[in-house]
């Protein structure tokens, strides 16, 4: 029996690995396919303290390294469901293995909506991209899609338009389904158009990396070139599994404050996967380490 099982190895799971074996406790994380999570796919990570330019696939393996130095057991394992036993929990996975453990943090975090279109995965990082915040200053000055038209959608636009040349938002509906006041603001600029009852079909390549973004409306096909393309049709949290021992809010997401706990002592959650505002690497590691900290008073607390 581990003291913490962890589900899920990118920023936060490893983060409230380090945290839980600085704290002394024994830590396994249990990462379903490749650690280090989203941010493995951003080709440059220029907002994470300490490093002025990182690939995120290289941040992801320094911390990983860093986990696996201080003897955190780590698991090629899909977790699928948590069970309450007398010592604590047991974590199932889909290979049949089971994961004790006195404190479990989840910690799953999102995955992007993606559009279904054959190779789109293969763009991302090469064109394709999900984060303006993250990725928009490599298309400064540069023109660029956004294709969606939520709130998340319009807020992207938004940023965009400050530091590209050209900004053409693409919604499959009529209207936008944002907020008013966004859609307000984002008329306001002579750099944005936006294209309505669009629905993107496919992208064309040039090298390996995104040329076009292609579209039909009213039955007709149309091109457009652009230096990059932001999908914002949504995120997918993956808590399902989880529910019947902690609450999610009507998204999916585990509901719980920034105190990282959840409706069930010795259960805590970590990262995107959890209800909050802000989601950035940055946010996910100090969830990471206040759910460590809160796991290790809790399993303190038992003896």
């Amino acid at each position: 029996m581990h003291d913490i099982v962890i589900i899920g190895g990118g920023p936060a799971g490893l983060t409230a690995g380090l945290y839980a074996r600085r704290n002394g406790k024994s830590a396994v994380i249990l990462e379903k396919a490749g650690f280090g999570g989203q941010i493995a796919y951003s080709p440059k990570v220029e907002n994470y303290p300490g490093f002025y330019e990182i690939s995120g696939s290289s941040l992801a393996e320094k911390m990983t390294e860093q986990v696996i130095s201080q003897n955190v057991d780590v698991e090629i394992e899909y977790a699928t469901a948590i069970e309450k036993t007398e010592e604590g929990f047991a974590v199932k996975t889909e290979d049949g293995n089971t994961f004790l453990g006195k404190a479990v943090i989840i910690a799953t975090g999102v995955k992007h909506r993606m559009l279904g279109i054959p190779g789109e995965e293969e763009l991302i990082g090469n064109g394709i991209s999900f984060c303006a915040v993250c990725d928009g200053d490599f298309y400064r000055g540069k023109s660029v899609a956004v294709i969606g038209g939520g709130n998340s959608a319009l807020q992207e636009a938004l940023l965009l338009s400050d530091i590209c040349q050209k900004v053409t938002v693409i919604q499959n509906l009529p209207t936008f389904t944002g907020e008013p006041a966004l859609s307000e603001q984002l008329s306001k600029k002579a750099n944005v158009q936006s294209i309505f009852s669009a629905r993107v079909v496919d992208f064309t390549r040039a090298d390996g990396a995104l040329k076009e973004v292609v579209y039909e409306t009213d039955g007709k096909e149309e091109k457009l070139p652009v230096d990059g393309a932001f999908v914002a049709i949504g995120l997918i949290p993956e808590n399902e599994a989880f529910s019947a021992l902690v609450k999610l809010n009507d998204y999916g997401y585990v509901e719980s404050t920034e105190a990282c706990l959840t409706n069930t002592d010795g259960i805590f959650v970590a990262g995107d996967c959890r209800t909050k505002s802000i989601r950035q690497v940055t946010t996910a590691t100090a969830d990471g380490a206040t759910a460590a900290l809160a796991a290790c008073r809790y399993i303190d607390s038992l003896s």
